[in-house]
């Protein structure tokens, strides 16, 4: 009998330890926050957008701070180009100069000058007062009154070989007759001159002056043309060449550029120098791993700089237009009424209000009157807020509707908790499900508009980078078929933004619902 028994208290032992909820077999019962985040992370296309979402808030927040360029900083690059230097012509006319006598040698002297010459006069009279022209030498004449001379017309040009000194009245006299007369040297106020064949005038210091029928000048003021630089430019002209080089006293080498223009019959010198110019729409390097856009500025910088102006005005935008609905609808919805009908109407006027044209006017407006780019912005995201908290206030009105009749509600009333309390405390905690998801979803649609509006022109403005202003930069087909790092990874971004936006919305409503199995 006794044996019976202890086969018996065994039996039931054994039975007891198989159903007892020991740590193995106890049932794990989850909260609801994780058995949201449960389902969430089961949704791999949900986990995907949120990955992407880390992603981009990584390379747009922390990839601007580690950035070795700043948003604005300009980049510059030498680029070879041609400019003017200077002008050639031939002198086929008379030129006249004043020797600056008592007696002035004045146009109305000269054009009688031309006058006598081509009538071949000696002489020539104005206002009962006689000139007379002489002739020095072939194409060059002198003009006197009272046997002293006054002044002279010549073909031939006399110019100074050395920087900063001017030849004297005088002195080209001396040149001119002596070179038109064929003379090798002639002597001038205690100087003697040498005259070479090509018209070099030289002393015992060295070469002064030369004469020639070109006359070469530079466009600057401030730079001196050698004889050596004058004879290359005749050589070339006279040889037919459009493009020659030549090397100054210094060692160094340039081309320079003929151009003959007809209407002026004058040639023109350009210069081949090294500017310093905006690195525009420069190709992928080390340097700059998306190219530089048409401002010369770092294209990656930039995308990473207007990720977050576009991130960071989503948000607040969002926040604005989350924080008026909650409210507006909490208020409408536990109220009712006469406060309901209100607050409803004015939701149905800013549902039938145009959002995209007032919101273009308001930028044209800005425009005109040169909104600094900061405030600009704060402007934006406070119109954008503004027009976006009817849907959200109708969703929470919506929700309280069917939350403020229920028992909790009831007992809350009954212990004399305030108006405000119960609507934030426990009838907006149970609509926060829904608006996470609703914000969450409106985050990727408020990007878009505000990249639209960047686009247009009429959004965030230069130098803040967004990724619908840096998009903007494809104004043309050129641009847009040659230049793709301009926009194609801008574009890229905000496609893969809102995208993931859309699908994190998605997540978080199948995981919010407890009807869903996923």
């Amino acid at each position: 009998m006794s044996e019976e028994l202890k086969n018996v208290n065994e039996q039931e032992n054994s039975s007891s330890e198989q159903y007892s909820l020991n740590d193995d077999r106890r049932v794990k019962v989850l909260s609801p926050g994780a058995m949201v985040a449960k389902r969430f992370f089961r949704n791999r296309l949900a986990v995907t957008g949120l990955v992407i979402l880390v992603f981009m808030f990584v390379f747009s927040f922390i990839g601007g701070m580690i950035s070795p360029y700043e948003e604005d900083q300009v980049f510059y690059r030498l680029d070879m180009q041609f400019k003017e230097y200077a002008a050639v012509t031939k002198n086929e006319e008379y030129r006249f100069a004043n020797a600056g006598k008592e007696v002035a040698y004045d146009s109305i002297l000269q054009a009688q000058t031309i006058l006598a010459l081509t009538k071949k006069a000696d002489s020539f009279t104005w206002k009962d007062v006689e000139y007379g022209v002489t002739q020095e030498g072939e194409n060059f004449y002198s003009i006197s009154h009272n046997g002293e001379v006054i002044g002279m017309a010549f073909k031939d040009i006399v110019s100074s070989t050395i920087e900063g000194v001017e030849l004297s009245f005088d002195q080209r006299f001396a040149m001119l007759k002596a070179f038109t007369n064929g003379e090798t040297s002639f002597s001038l106020d205690g100087v003697d001159y040498t005259v070479t064949e090509d018209g070099g005038v030289t002393t015992a210091d060295g070469e002064v002056a030369f004469v020639s029928s070109y006359v070469i000048q530079s466009i600057h003021s401030d730079v001196f043309l050698t004889r050596a630089f004058k004879e290359e430019v005749v050589a070339a002209i006279e040889a037919g060449e459009e493009v020659f080089p030549f090397t100054n006293e210094a060692g160094e080498s340039c081309e320079y550029k003929l151009s003959f223009d007809v209407t002026k019959n004058m040639w023109s010198i350009q210069e081949e120098k090294g500017v310093k110019v905006f690195d525009t729409y420069s190709y992928p390097s080390k340097e700059h791993w998306l190219g530089t856009d048409k401002n010369g500025m770092d294209m990656l910088t930039r995308i990473m700089y207007g990720g977050r102006v576009s991130l960071i005005i989503g948000f607040i935008v969002v926040v604005i237009s989350t924080v008026l609905g909650v409210i507006l609808g909490g208020m409408s919805g536990f109220f009712g009424g006469w406060v309901d009908m209100l607050i409803m109407r004015i939701v149905d006027i800013f549902y039938c209000i145009p959002s995209m044209p007032i919101i273009i006017i308001l930028g044209a407006v800005m425009d005109g009157m040169r909104v600094d780019p900061t405030l600009r912005m704060l402007y934006l995201m406070l119109i954008l807020g503004f027009l976006g908290w009817p849907s959200i206030a109708r969703l929470v009105r919506g929700q309280i509707l069917s939350l403020r009749e229920q028992e909790f509600m009831v007992a809350a009333e009954a212990t004399g908790i305030k108006i405000h309390n119960r609507i934030f405390k426990h009838l907006i905690p149970n609509v926060i499900p829904q608006l996470i998801v609703v914000c969450t979803m409106s985050l990727g649609s408020t990007i878009i508009t505000e990249a639209t509006l960047s686009f247009l022109g009429l959004g965030v403005k230069f130098p803040f980078a967004s990724w619908g202003n840096i998009i903007n930069d494809v104004n043309d087909t050129f641009v847009l078929t040659t230049y793709w790092f301009i926009w194609i990874p801008a574009g890229i971004c905000l496609l893969l933004t809102v995208l993931a936006f859309n699908i994190l919305g998605d997540g978080l409503r199948d995981a919010f619902d407890p009807k869903m199995k996923r």
